[in-house]
């Protein structure tokens, strides 16, 4: 897939290391998971509150005959979830990265909220580690920083040092995060179910599905210890993309403990060479892709805070709770749409849009979605060293965004936007964000190329098959809304 959009926002706060601790003065306790039943009830509440007031101006414009004004909605919607923090802030971040499945106004005002929840503090950080490694955990490690170095929506980071002098990097989870994720995935509904009142052009119904189901697995830090696992596999051969190792004896399905990773972040590689910003963004390029199109598997998550840089411009990939597993069939189709754009090939199209998923397309249908699909392929349709603002920026895709709204509503609306979809466009979004931070001019064609040159669906699906088994992972699962397997049909087709 391509990359491109607009930046996400930052949502982790990363401190330096700062050795020893110094003072015993805790940090504020997080307060999603100390403020108890009750306040929580409260949040939910609020919010419930908030959205039935945009529910209902949206009900009465519909009464009055009169067209609800789509960025006083957006504003409202964020004036709704911005005293939130935790999960739903970060459903919040995944929809704002999809401009084309909510409406561009909407997306532009959610990459406004952070999700940048208040750490726990010290006493509260002691009895979680004491209820994942037992009562002897500060046995287990020379030091244990006692400050959070990263404090996200699901959990926290915190610096430590091995009994064998390790650094290392131990991510634990906010208590009782298996509530507050189905209290926020609810929420999530009742937000989109919102603006669905007023904008019929899309369901986003397997997006909630697909929302849903990667928010609870990134819950099992077990399950992204085998993501890593099979990270560190794929990119085994990319000298240029570092992958942490995991300490399973210190980790448990709410703690994950894994090597520390020196590098700086993006803001810091603003200021290098053009040279070196360009070996970034092929190395982010290779990091997000060849998992994907060699293996079927992606990191469906490039938010800044989830990987940094080293000197020689190579990447640090950091956070893995965010990966999709795809049947082979669907990569294909992947494939399938850049040909058929290339090739003004419409019929090859619709097929690869079947097979993504999206069911029931007519011709006028492929020809509003290609206005997207060729604003994402662009960098990758011309043989030319460039720059991804030619024709990409974020103002660019969201005009484009709306155009493929209001063609679709001409259209009558109602197309499902399949899971499939979701993981794919969000990384194509985010991973552009960075290229257009970076202003790094390669050549997206030959890039691309070399990781689909001489691509076979039967080699990827057995190059897959290898490697889950070989990680006790189990394969790729259909998503309930398809996709559909029409190239093979064709292929039968053609050999009757």
């Amino acid at each position: 897939m391509p990359c491109l959009g607009p930046p996400l926002q930052e949502g982790c706060r990363t401190p330096k290391y700062r050795g020893r601790i110094v003072s015993d003065k805790a940090v504020p306790v997080n307060d999603e998971s100390s403020s108890g039943l009750g306040q929580r009830l409260g949040r939910y509440a609020r919010v419930g509150a908030a959205m039935g007031g945009v529910a209902a101006r949206v009900a009465g414009h519909k009464l009055t005959g009169r067209e609800p004004e789509p960025e006083a909605l957006a504003r409202d919607l964020r004036g709704a979830l911005g005293g939130l923090k935790g999960p739903l802030m970060k459903a919040a971040q995944i929809l704002a990265a999809l401009p084309d499945v909510i409406p561009p106004e909407y997306a532009k005002e959610l990459a406004q909220l952070q999700s940048d929840a208040p750490p726990m503090g010290w006493l509260f950080v002691k009895r979680r580690m004491t209820g994942e490694l037992g009562q002897d955990w500060p046995q287990r490690f020379r030091h244990f920083e006692r400050e959070a170095s990263a404090a996200a929506s699901l959990g926290q980071v915190h610096r430590a040092v091995g009994l064998q002098g390790e650094d290392m990097a131990c991510k634990l989870q906010y208590p009782d995060m298996d509530s507050v994720v189905t209290a926020d995935l609810r929420q999530l509904a009742l937000v989109l179910g919102v603006f669905e009142r007023y904008d019929k052009a899309l369901s986003t119904r397997h997006v909630q599905a697909e929302i849903g189901a990667r928010l609870r697995e990134e819950l099992d830090y077990q399950h992204e210890a085998r993501n890593m696992a099979l990270f560190a596999d794929m990119l085994a051969k990319l000298p240029d993309v570092h992958v942490p190792r995991v300490y399973s004896e210190l980790s448990t399905n709410r703690l994950l403990t894994m090597s520390w990773m020196e590098g700086e972040r993006l803001d810091a590689v603003d200021g290098r060479s053009l040279a070196d910003r360009n070996a970034v963004a092929m190395n982010m390029f290779r990091a997000w892709y060849r998992p994907f199109y060699g293996y079927g598997v992606i990191h469906g998550d490039p938010h800044p805070g989830n990987y940094s840089f080293r000197a020689d411009n190579s990447v640090n990939l950091l956070d893995f709770g965010c990966v999709r597993v795809f049947p082979a069939h669907l990569v294909g189709a992947v494939v399938e749409l850049y040909m058929a754009l290339r090739d003004n090939d419409e019929d090859r199209a619709i097929a690869a849009y079947e097979n993504w998923g999206f069911h029931g397309i007519s011709r006028e249908m492929a020809q509003v979605l290609n206005i997207w699909a060729r604003f994402l392929y662009a960098p990758l349709l011309e043989d030319r060293t460039r720059l991804i603002e030619e024709t990409n920026t974020g103002a660019f895709g969201r005009q484009t965004a709306s155009r493929v709204h209001q063609e679709l509503r001409k259209l009558g609306g109602g197309v499902e936007v399949p899971r499939a979809f979701v993981l794919m466009d969000r990384a194509a979004v985010g991973l552009g964000g960075v290229f257009l931070r970076l202003r790094a001019e390669v050549n997206w064609h030959r890039l691309f190329n070399e990781l689909v040159d001489g691509f076979s669906v039967a080699d990827l699906h057995k190059r897959q098959r290898l490697l889950l088994k070989k990680h006790g992972c189990p394969p790729p699962q259909e998503d309930e809304d398809g996709p559909t397997d029409t190239m093979a049909a064709r292929s039968k087709t053609r050999k009757k």
